[in-house]
């Protein structure tokens, strides 16, 4: 009896995370703001406690998560419709650096030290404050950085270069499978595929970890 009434709150509680997610949207995937890591953290605890206490029922299971899924939903809504709600639950970014000015006053009200900014720019790539024109710490803990002009990275418009399109990496064996879909997306067949295995020495499809086509760049291969 305790399996059964366990696996029908599992299933139960699966869908009904998955309905909610659906919902509401990625954005609690993500945790995008503080209020959705928090509501990510309090559904999955409501579902654990819920399927785990055998004196909780199957309908007080259904019953929190679809409550709490659906004040996530109205709050969603309210974000989307209202900007005063927008900003009360999805917060705003703060300014820490401006002009290349550390804005030690904006460090105090987010709780952080000149050490764990420092971090957090390292983390983006970005090794001294010298290089910084303004910094955002974002809603979810994220920082934005814009570059002084002279520490930005060059682009082909800075060369007068002409722009070359871009294509996106095409994956057509992965763990000795082929991916046929991929093969038929890109107009390929199966013979040109073992033509393009045959020139780089590999008879077998399973002798592949990891095939990828690139436009313009050819087929990239890795053995097992």
């Amino acid at each position: 009896m305790k399996i059964m009434y366990l696996t029908t709150e599992l299933i139960i509680g699966f869908f009904l995370l998955f309905i909610i997610v659906k919902f509401v949207g990625k954005k609690i995937i993500n945790q995008i703001t503080p209020f959705t890591f928090i509501a990510s953290i309090v559904m999955g605890e409501l579902l654990g406690n819920a399927v785990y206490d055998h004196q909780i029922g199957t309908f007080y299971v259904i019953y929190s998560i679809t409550l709490w899924g659906s004040l996530l939903f109205i709050v969603e809504y309210l974000g989307q419709k209202y900007l005063m709600f927008r900003g009360i639950f999805e917060g705003k970014p703060s300014a820490l650096i401006k002009n290349g000015i550390v804005d030690r006053e904006e460090l105090k009200k987010n709780r952080m030290n000149i050490n764990q900014l420092q971090s957090l720019l390292r983390q983006s790539e970005t090794f001294s404050i010298r290089e910084v024109a303004f910094c955002y710490l974002e809603a979810n803990g994220s920082i934005s950085v814009l570059k002084k002009t002279k520490y930005q990275k060059t682009t082909q418009e800075d060369f007068n270069m002409p722009a070359k399109p871009v294509y996106v990496p095409v994956t057509l064996i992965r763990d000795g499978k082929v991916l046929w879909d991929e093969l038929k997306d890109l107009n390929f067949d199966e013979f040109w595929l073992k033509t393009q295995l045959t020139s780089q020495d590999i008879s077998d499809y399973k002798n592949v970890f990891l095939a990828e086509w690139l436009e313009g760049d050819g087929l990239f291969v890795q053995k097992k």
